[in-house]
C-alpha cells in the first residue's frame, strides 16, 4: 500500500469512527440524566476526537507544537473537565466537519489549478502512424495530430496551415490560425483537418512540462506575505495560549465561568484561517497565471510584480519578432551586390544570431566552410573573420571605429551591417524587424496598469531604435548597448529606489534578466534567459505582461481582503469570549466558518476582467 492509499484509507477510518462517536453523542444526550451518560460522552469525544490529539502530542515537542490541534485539544478537554461534555464534544464535531469542507474547499481550488495544467499526454503518434511515449520522441521528429487532439511537445507546422485552440495556454477562447513553418506550443488542440509537425524540442523542455514543473516548485520561492503570516502564527500562538491560562487568574468572576471564557478564548484564536487561507491565494494567482500562459517560479514574484514603478523592455524578440528581412543590399566599391550579400553570409555562416539567420536565407546558396579559416563573433559588435585569405570585418559601425576602418555611417532606419575587407569599406546591408501584433498598445495599457515608466534597451544602432521606440511611443529608449551597459541602466534604477522589471529574450539578456527585481523572459528565448528569469511568457505575446500585473495586484488584493477579514472577526470574538457573550458553538463558527469564507473568496481570483 502507498503513501496516498494510506492516507486515503485513514481518512476513511477517520470518517466512519466519527460517525459511530457522532451517534454516541446523540446517545449521551438522550440519557443525560442516566450515570452511564458520562462515560458514553468521553467515547464519543474519544473516537471523534483522538486523532487531533494524537496530532498535538506528535508535536508537542517540535518547532510546530503551537498549532491548532494544540488549542482545539487544550479547549475540549478543558471543557470535558469542567463538566461541559455536551459542548467540548459539539465544538469537536464542528471542528471536523470544518476540516472536512476547508479540504474539499481546497481541493476545488486545485482541481482548477490542475484542469489549467491537464495539457500533458503521455504518447505522440509519428507520421508513419507509430505510437511512441512522449519521453522517446526526439527533435526532428514528424508526429501526426488529428483533428480534437493535442499537441504533444513544441513543434512547427509542416502542413499549410491549422487551427488550434490555445485556451489552456493563453487563456484566450477564440480560435487561432497557425500557417506552415510557424511554431505550435504543446498543449495546443487541433480544431481543424489533421496536421503534421516536426518537433523541436524534447518533452523535458516543452511549455507543458515547464509549466507543470513551475507551479509544482511554488512553494520554494514565497512571498512575503507568506512568511510574514508564517512567522507571525509562530509568535502569536504560544502568544494567545499564555492569555487563555491567564484569563482565569484576571477575571473577576467564578473560577467555572472563567475557564469556560479561557477556553471560548483559546478556540477562537486558532490561526488555521491565516495558515490555510494566505497561501492558498497566491497558489490560486499563480493557477490564473499560468491559464494565461505566464509562468511565475514562485509567489514571491507575484508579489514583487506588484511593486515595480518602470518596465524596461529588450527590442528584438520581444517588441519585435526577431526575424529580419533584407531589405536593401548598398555597394561602396567594385563589388557587386551580390558579392557583398556571399561575403557577409560566409562570416555570418557559424553565427546563431537572429541576423545571421535572415543573411543566410537571403543568399540561398551552399557555403563552402573551407573557405572560412577564422570566426570571431564579438557581442554586441559583430563578426572578425578570414574568409580566402582576407581579413573581414563585418557587424556594427562601433566595429568598424574600433577597427580604424573609414566608412561613411549610414541615417536610415533599420538594422545596418557593414563589411569592409582587408581594412577597406565595401558597403552595407540594411535589415527590418516586424513588431509584434501585442506591442502596438503596451505602452498604454502599462501606463493604465501603474507603470510610471517604459523603456526600450537594445544594442542597435540609434536610427532602428528611434524607429521602433517612435511607434511604440515608448518613453525613453537606450541604444547600441552592450550587455554590461543594460546591466548597468538597471542597477542605476534600482539605485534610485525603483522597482524594475526587465523583459528579454535572449542569451546576451540575461546577465540583465538576473539584475532586475523581477526578470521576465519570452517562451520562445534561449534556456538561459528562460532559466534566469524568475517569469516566464509561454505564448511569446508582449501583452501578457500586462495580464501578469493585473493577476499580481487582484491577488494581493484579495489576500489582503482575506488578512482583514480574519483579523477583524478574530478580535470581535475574541473580546466577546473576554465578556462571556460568547459560547463554544459560536466560537467554532468563527473559526471553521471563517477559513471556508476566505477560501472561496481566493477563489476569486481566477475571475480577470479583461
Amino acid at each position: 500500500m502507498d503513501e496516498h492509499e494510506e492516507e486515503e484509507s485513514l481518512s476513511t477510518l477517520n470518517k466512519v469512527l466519527m460517525i459511530i462517536g457522532i451517534i454516541l453523542y446523540i446517545v449521551a444526550i438522550v440519557l443525560s440524566k442516566n450515570s452511564f451518560s458520562k462515560i458514553i460522552y468521553i467515547i464519543s469525544y474519544i473516537l471523534i476526537g483522538y486523532d487531533i490529539i494524537l496530532k498535538a502530542l506528535k508535536h508537542l515537542f517540535s518547532k510546530d507544537m503551537f498549532d491548532e490541534n494544540l488549542i482545539m485539544s487544550i479547549a475540549t478537554i478543558g471543557a470535558i473537565i469542567i463538566g461541559q461534555y455536551n459542548e467540548s464534544i459539539a465544538v469537536l464535531v464542528l471542528y471536523k466537519i470544518g476540516e472536512i469542507l476547508q479540504d474539499k474547499a481546497v481541493d476545488s481550488s486545485k482541481e482548477k489549478i490542475e484542469k489549467v495544467l491537464d495539457l500533458k499526454i503521455n504518447t505522440a503518434t509519428l507520421k508513419n502512424g507509430e505510437s511512441r511515449n512522449i519521453e522517446d520522441v526526439k527533435i526532428g521528429d514528424v508526429v501526426l495530430v488529428k483533428t480534437g487532439d493535442k499537441v504533444p511537445l513544441d513543434c512547427i507546422l509542416e502542413s499549410n496551415n491549422a487551427t488550434l485552440d490555445m485556451s489552456a495556454l493563453n487563456g484566450e477562447s477564440t480560435y487561432v490560425d497557425v500557417e506552415e513553418g510557424k511554431e505550435v506550443l504543446a498543449g495546443s488542440i487541433n480544431v481543424g483537418s489533421a496536421i503534421y509537425l516536426k518537433v523541436i524540442r524534447e518533452e523535458k523542455d516543452s511549455a507543458v512540462s515547464k509549466i507543470i514543473e513551475l507551479v509544482n516548485n511554488a512553494n520554494k520561492n514565497k512571498s512575503k506575505t507568506e512568511k510574514y503570516i508564517s512567522k507571525f502564527c509562530k509568535i502569536y500562538t504560544p502568544i494567545v495560549i499564555l492569555i487563555a491560562i491567564l484569563l482565569p487568574f484576571i477575571l473577576n468572576i467564578e473560577l467555572k465561568d472563567a475557564i469556560y471564557r479561557s477556553l471560548n478564548f483559546l478556540v477562537i484564536s486558532c490561526p488555521c484561517a491565516l495558515v490555510i487561507s494566505i497561501p492558498l491565494g497566491f497558489f490560486v494567482g499563480m493557477g490564473a497565471a499560468s491559464k494565461k500562459g505566464i509562468l511565475t517560479k514562485g509567489t514571491v514574484y507575484l508579489d514583487k510584480l506588484t511593486k515595480i514603478d518602470n518596465i524596461f523592455l529588450d527590442k528584438t524578440g520581444t517588441l519585435t519578432e526577431g526575424k529580419f528581412e533584407v531589405e536593401k543590399i548598398e555597394s561602396k566599391s567594385n563589388l557587386t551586390d551580390e558579392e557583398i550579400l556571399e561575403y557577409v553570409a560566409l562570416c555570418e555562416y557559424k553565427s546563431n544570431h537572429v541576423l545571421a539567420t535572415s543573411i543566410l536565407k537571403k543568399y540561398n546558396s551552399n557555403i563552402d566552410e573551407k573557405r572560412i579559416e577564422k570566426h570571431e563573433e564579438i557581442s554586441g559588435y559583430g563578426i572578425k573573420a578570414v574568409v580566402d585569405k582576407k581579413e573581414i570585418v563585418c557587424g556594427n559601425y562601433k566595429l568598424l571605429n574600433n577597427n580604424n576602418i573609414t566608412f561613411e555611417k549610414e541615417h536610415t532606419g533599420g538594422t545596418i551591417i557593414y563589411l569592409a575587407i582587408d581594412g577597406e569599406y565595401k558597403g552595407y546591408i540594411k535589415l527590418n524587424d516586424t513588431i509584434k501584433p501585442g506591442a502596438r498598445n503596451l505602452v498604454e495599457n502599462l501606463h493604465k496598469v501603474g507603470i510610471k515608466k517604459v523603456t526600450m534597451l537594445t544594442g542597435d544602432r540609434k536610427s532602428a531604435a528611434e524607429y521602433i521606440a517612435n511607434d511604440l511611443k515608448i518613453d525613453e529608449v537606450y541604444y547600441e548597448l552592450l550587455p554590461q551597459d543594460k546591466v548597468r541602466i538597471i542597477e542605476n534604477e534600482k539605485n534610485n529606489s525603483k522597482n524594475v522589471a526587465f523583459v528579454g529574450d535572449g542569451i546576451n539578456d540575461s546577465p540583465v534578466i538576473a539584475s532586475a527585481d523581477v526578470g521576465i523572459a519570452m517562451g520562445s528565448g534561449s534556456d538561459i534567459a528562460i532559466e534566469t528569469s524568475d517569469v516566464v511568457l509561454m505564448t511569446n505575446e508582449p501583452d501578457k505582461i500586462i495580464d501578469a500585473i493585473k493577476i499580481s495586484k487582484r491577488t494581493k488584493n484579495i489576500v489582503n481582503q482575506n488578512i482583514a477579514i480574519i483579523l477583524i472577526v478574530k478580535v470581535l470574538f475574541l473580546i466577546c469570549s473576554v465578556f462571556g457573550i460568547t459560547t463554544m458553538w459560536l466560537a467554532v463558527f468563527a473559526d471553521v466558518g471563517i477559513t471556508i469564507l476566505t477560501v472561496f473568496n481566493s477563489l476569486r481570483i481566477f475571475k480577470l476582467k479583461k
